[in-house]
C-alpha cells in the first residue's frame, strides 16, 4: 500500500512535540522532490563561520544499506528506511577555498566586504587555535544539521532515528572515506515512513536537569 504524503507541514513546535525515535520503518520510497526539500532544509542549518563543514552522504543503494547496517551493529532501520543520512564532519573545511561562501554572502547582503576580510583572517586563525578540538567543533556543526533534518522530516510527514551505535572506521569505508584519517562520523539518521506508533517515553521533571545560573539551582518552571 502506498504512503500518502503529508500535504500540510507541521509547525516547528508541533514537530518537536511529535518527534520520536522510530525503530521500524516501512520500505516505501521518499519522492525525489520531497527528499530534495529535506536536504535543502537540512543544509540550512547554522555552522561556525558558516563554513558548512558537514559532509552528508545519502545512503540509498541496497548493497550500500546492507554494508552500512553491518557497520552499525546490524541495526535494521538502515535496511528498512529508504535512505539513511550519514553525517560526517570535516575538520579541515576552514582550510579550503571559501570563495563561494564569501561570494554568496556578499550577493545576499548578509556580509559586507569588511566582514569578509575579517573572516578571511579570522577563520584560519580560529581553526588553528582549536588544535585537537577541531574535530569536536566540526562534529558539533554536523549534529546541528542532523537536528535540522529530524525536525524537518517530522514536519513533512517522515520519521527518523538518531543512530549512535556504529564503528567509525567501517562506516568511513562504506562511504568511500576510509583513507581520510581526519574525517569524523557524527551520527547516522535513517529517514522514512514509520511502521510503528510514536509513543512518548516521557521526560524527567525540569528540576532534574535544567538549572538557573548554576548547576545546583534547579529550574522549577
Amino acid at each position: 500500500m502506498s504512503t500518502i504524503t503529508q500535504t500540510q507541514p507541521l509547525d516547528v513546535p508541533s514537530a518537536i512535540v511529535q518527534r520520536r525515535s522510530i525503530k521500524t520503518f516501512k520500505t516505501d520510497p521518499i519522492a525525489p522532490e520531497l527528499l530534495k526539500q529535506l536536504v535543502e532544509l537540512t543544509v540550512a542549518a547554522p555552522s561556525s563561520f558558516n563554513i558548512q563543514d558537514w559532509r552528508i552522504i545519502l545512503v540509498q543503494d541496497d548493497e550500500q544499506k546492507a554494508a552500512l547496517s553491518a557497520a552499525s551493529w546490524n541495526q535494521k532501520q538502515v535496511i528498512q528506511a529508504p535512505v539513511t543520512f550519514v553525517f560526517a564532519a570535516d575538520p579541515k573545511a576552514g582550510e579550503g577555498d571559501l570563495a563561494q561562501i564569501y561570494e554568496t554572502a556578499l550577493e545576499t547582503g548578509a556580509w559586507n566586504e569588511g566582514m569578509i576580510n575579517y573572516c578571511k583572517n579570522s577563520i584560519p586563525q580560529f581553526q588553528a587555535g582549536l588544535g585537537d578540538k577541531r574535530r569536536e567543533y566540526a562534529v558539533k556543526d554536523a549534529m546541528i544539521a542532523a537536528t535540522h533534518l529530524v525536525l524537518a522530516a517530522e514536519s513533512l510527514g517522515l520519521s527518523t532515528c538518531f543512530l549512535n551505535g556504529w564503528i567509525e572506521e567501517k562506516v568511513k569505508e562504506v562511504i568511500g572515506a576510509g583513507d581520510d584519517p581526519d574525517l569524523a562520523i557524527a551520527v547516522l539518521v535513517p529517514v522514512g515512513y514509520a511502521a510503528e506508533p510514536r509513543l512518548n517515553p516521557g521526560r524527567l521533571p525540569l528540576s532534574a536537569n535544567v538549572f538557573v545560573d548554576k548547576i545546583d539551582n534547579p529550574y522549577i518552571g
